[in-house]
């Protein structure tokens, strides 16, 4: 069975903003719907994998009350950081809201920098193989014994194309590759196969010219995050006594981080191992963004970066 790519109707007068994490994403949005108000309503359409989830808010940056307030926001806080959300699930929520959206006489405006969600929107998926635990713990114990840029390699010899664009310490993705490919034979790249028969909707992309500026939001925005009461907001989650460390929720960037460094009853290295691991995070994020060729290109480290995102926006919806 395959996810069946949204329609061009479904897309089209809709606007996106992709980037790195700590490119200034939020700011740029909110900046647009300030300027384009009250000619242009525009509502939110978060593209985050972590923002999903409920009682997960310092270490994902989600949106402010005030800001929620001010425009209207989607597909936050949907699940509880015990389920498991998927892109297929992502693009089909996401249709819905756009639709709404439309309905209101609004501007859906998608967010985010989960690219795999964009790709399931704009492309569509394959409906993908379901979770196997038995197969994901053997996957864990391997990687116990062996380490994760071991199983990175045997990914390698059976899905050359995932493995090319995974850190060799991605647990999360080589994993779920891995048994993809367990459970299926298929290796996970061969499920990636449905193409969209539409034109995506016009995408801006803020990216850095410096790589040193990105990481310095990046280190500046992690430490804001410590002091806001990240370890605390993990401190209750694992409180909870139903979550654990290979949740897809718990292994977002910080959050993993966090459980770690509370397992091993020392935060003075918090600070650098999750900026370090966020970096990772941002690279692979440029590197999805710079295979989509019909984006548009805004600098991040641009002082006016937020005013050529609504020049920009401003072009591409004919206004």
């Amino acid at each position: 069975m395959k996810h069946a790519p949204a329609t061009r109707a479904s897309l089209s007068g809709t606007l996106c903003i992709a980037g790195p994490t700590a490119s200034g994403k939020s700011g740029a949005a909110m900046a647009l719907a300030e300027q384009l108000a009250p000619e242009l309503r525009v509502e939110i359409v978060s593209v985050d994998s972590a923002q999903v989830y409920r009682g997960m808010d310092i270490g994902t940056a989600k949106a402010s009350a005030a800001e929620r307030a001010a425009v209207p926001h989607h597909l936050i806080d949907l699940i509880d950081p015990g389920e498991r959300y998927s892109a297929a699930r992502f693009a089909a929520d996401a249709t819905r809201a756009i639709a709404g959206i439309k309905a209101r006489g609004a501007l859906p405006l998608l967010v985010g920098g989960t690219m795999l969600y964009f790709k399931a929107l704009f492309d569509g998926l394959d409906e993908m193989p379901a979770a196997d635990a038995a197969i994901r713990a053997a996957i864990d114990r391997e990687a116990a014994r062996e380490g994760w840029p071991a199983l990175h390699a045997e990914l390698a010899k059976v899905d050359a194309a995932t493995a090319a664009r995974l850190s060799p310490n991605d647990a999360q993705r080589i994993q779920r590759a891995l048994e993809v490919h367990r459970v299926s034979g298929r290796p996970l790249s061969a499920w990636h196969t449905v193409k969209a028969s539409a034109e995506p909707p016009p995408l801006i992309a803020l990216e850095p010219v410096e790589r040193g500026w990105l990481h310095a939001r990046i280190d500046a925005r992690f430490r804001a995050m410590l002091d806001a009461g990240l370890v605390d907001e993990v401190r209750a989650l694992r409180a909870r006594g139903d979550l654990h460390p290979e949740l897809p929720s718990m292994r977002a960037v910080g959050y993993r981080q966090a459980w770690a460094a509370l397992d091993a009853n020392d935060l003075s290295s918090l600070p650098g191992t999750g900026s370090a691991a966020t970096r990772q995070l941002a690279k692979r994020q440029l590197t999805w963004l710079r295979a989509m060729p019909e984006r548009q290109v805004v600098a991040a480290d641009a002082p006016d970066a937020a005013l050529q995102v609504v020049r920009t926006a401003r072009r591409l919806l004919e206004l």
